[in-house]
Formats: structure tokens, sequence, C-alpha cells
């Protein structure tokens, strides 16, 4: 897929990924939705993709945290969806049609 993002969506992922890379190990991290094909608008959401190797409550809680608080710095609900690598490798999950459309248009950073 085309990447699309605004400079300034693109900055305020970068932004999220850093501040989750303290506390967790990302696999991946992937903006999809509106915001990555460039047709949001001023009050679309931001579509984050999220893979971890393990999570647990505490660390669910914390990510949505983290996401909660830079969304709240910069005026936008960022809306994390967060996966174990087990689950994208040996569940249903693997074939589900969110993670292929995060996999075609989902922007990489």
């Amino acid at each position: 897929m085309k990447d699309c993002m605004t400079q300034q969506d693109r900055e305020i992922a970068k932004e999220l990924k850093e501040r989750l890379s303290e506390v967790v190990n990302l696999l991946d991290f992937r903006v999809f939705g509106s915001r990555a094909q460039g047709d949001a608008d001023e009050y679309s959401d931001m579509d984050v993709f999220i893979e971890v190797e393990t999570i647990n409550k505490q660390l669910k809680e914390r990510i949505e945290h983290i996401a909660w608080e830079i969304g709240f710095e910069h005026l936008l609900h960022i809306s994390p969806i967060i996966f174990t690598r087990y689950e994208l490798e040996n569940s249903p999950l693997r074939v589900s049609p969110i993670v292929r459309n995060i996999n075609e248009e989902g922007v990489k950073l």
C-alpha cells in the first residue's frame, strides 16, 4: 500500500512507538485505517497495530494508558489493537480479515 500518512500523524505515531518501546519489546508496529490511507478527517481516530511476544493484563493496561496519554496531548483518539506473536502465527487470527488488512494496508514505522 502507498503510504499516505500526514507528517503530523507520522510524528504522533513515532512518539507512541518510542514511548511503548520503553515498556515493551515491539515486534511490529503499524498504523492502519483512515490515517494510514490518508482519508482521515479531524475526528478520525488513529488505529495502531501492536505485536508483542507476550501480554498480560498489566502490560495491556500500560500500553492503552500510554496511547491515551499521547492521544490526549495531541487531541487525538488512539485505538491500539494488540496481538502476541503466538496469536498471529498459531491461532485463527492469522487468517482474520483485520490481520490481513493490517498486513496489506498498514504503514510500518
